[in-house]
């Protein structure tokens, strides 16, 4: 992920799930917030309702390379957070990532493609 930093901080996570705006799918929950700041940060939130650490930390993988696929048509300056559903673990990388783009389009952070 080239021009995109990690969110680490609970406030930031805090204010994404107050402030931002939201899409929900069986796969994938996406908050997005738009900033000041000249590049992107994203999150990637997986509960203990997803599975034990093996599920988990394939969900996180997912996620990442579905954002990594998509990340240069995200325009800079937008704080994302991705929540892993149960499913997120059992479905292709493919489907999350088909997810991945309606939702940052139906928010608004993702530019058409050319």
């Amino acid at each position: 992920m080239e021009h995109t930093q990690m969110l680490n901080e609970n406030r930031d996570f805090r204010r994404l799930y107050g402030r931002g705006k939201s899409r929900a799918g069986n796969v994938l929950v996406t908050y997005a917030l738009r900033t000041r700041r000249g590049y992107n940060r994203i999150g990637i939130t997986t509960s203990k309702k997803i599975g034990k650490a093996v599920q988990r930390n394939r969900a996180r993988r997912v996620i990442k390379e579905a954002y990594r696929l998509l990340e240069q048509q995200v325009p800079p300056s937008w704080d994302i957070c991705f929540v892993a559903r149960s499913k997120t673990c059992r479905v292709p990388m493919g489907l999350v990532q088909k997810m991945m783009r309606q939702q940052l389009e139906a928010i608004g952070a993702l530019q058409k493609e050319s």
